[in-house]
């Protein structure tokens, strides 16, 4: 057995419960850091931008599961789907940082997604990933069809790309990291899209 055989034998074992466990108690973990002083002199900002990364961590390998099966055998296929709930769960927590403890008013947060560019691409594909939260079970899978259901998820594509942008636009000043995950999310979805091409050729 290869070393890519043991690794796919142990995710067939891996209970997804326990990387939702992981993923919430990450989660938490961070939020006590935030709170107890351990993220820094700006602990909500630093929290805010810890769930963001998170998310968009999550949404890329998301984004790679289909290629790494392909090109290296590799399958997470298993994990697909707790990759993106945990994805969804973090770029709401992420939002809810921002709307909670950061700008706290619902008069401020309305003008933010209005006048801010960054955090109005950053809503929007917020948006885009509700639609794929929600139908991340097996009932609506059943419900949609495989072929409506995997449409749907296509979603994604835009999403990733305005979660990529709302980083790069976000950050201060140039960073090699945010146009790192832009550069990473269009592969993917490059090598996506054209895969789905080739299975309709066929």
């Amino acid at each position: 057995m290869t070393g890519i055989q043991r690794i796919n034998a142990g995710i067939r074992l891996l209970p997804v419960w326990a990387i939702y466990m992981a993923g919430a108690a990450w989660a938490l973990w961070l939020f006590w850091l935030a709170a107890t002083g351990g993220l820094g002199v700006e602990p909500i900002e630093a929290l805010e931008h810890r769930y963001g990364k998170l998310a968009l961590q999550l949404i890329v390998l998301g984004l790679a599961v289909t290629p790494l099966r392909q090109g290296l055998g590799l399958n997470l296929m298993p994990l697909r789907r707790a990759i993106g709930v945990l994805a969804f769960f973090y770029v709401a927590a992420h939002l809810l940082v921002w709307a909670v403890l950061d700008v706290q008013s619902p008069a401020a947060i309305w003008a933010d997604i209005i006048k801010r560019p960054y955090v109005t691409i950053g809503m929007a594909g917020f948006a885009l990933l509700i639609p794929l939260a929600l139908t991340s079970n097996n009932w609506a899978v059943r419900r949609l069809g495989p072929l409506r259901w995997r449409a749907w998820h296509r979603l994604v594509y835009p999403a990733a790309a305005l979660g990529a942008l709302h980083y790069i636009w976000q950050a201060k000043g140039f960073q090699i990291e945010p146009l790192a995950y832009l550069v990473a999310v269009v592969v993917l979805v490059a090598l996506r899209i054209r895969g789905l091409g080739r299975r309709v050729a066929r």
